[in-house]
């Protein structure tokens, strides 16, 4: 506020404003993995609403966005190397069981609940069914 960055500004008012929501909404205080996710979601949001800016023709409204997705991403934790996601994903894949891309279900179950919200749902199942369908 007192570096007059609107923009920042209204991005971490729109965050606790979502946060607040969500703890209304559940009735408990959110935990560090729930705002996580609320700042995922927040993301994807501002991840499509670029999309469509783009194609609309509108590059302002598509900056004001990705400078609020760029603010966002500064609180999240690190995410995780490719490597690690690897990892992950192999390790889900022996812990389920699963043989067959009919099994990415359970797989994912595994790999996002390990994942922390360190990494995205759909890198994991990219990976887990590359890695099924080779099997």
């Amino acid at each position: 506020m007192r570096a007059k960055d609107s923009v920042k500004l209204g991005a971490l008012r729109m965050l606790t404003s979502e946060i607040k929501k969500r703890e209304i909404d559940s009735r408990t205080e959110m935990q560090d993995a729930d705002v996580f996710k609320a700042i995922q979601t927040m993301l994807k949001q501002r991840n499509d609403s670029i999309e469509q800016f783009t194609k609309g023709n509108r590059p302002d409204l598509a900056e004001k966005e990705q400078v609020e997705v760029d603010i966002l991403k500064k609180y999240l934790p690190a995410g995780m190397s490719a490597a690690e996601v690897e990892a992950l994903v192999v390790a889900a894949i022996a812990e389920s069981g699963a043989t067959t891309p009919n099994d990415i279900g359970k797989v994912m179950k595994i790999a996002l609940a390990k994942a922390g919200g360190r990494a995205d749902g759909k890198i994991i199942n990219e990976l887990a069914r590359a890695k099924l369908s080779k099997t």
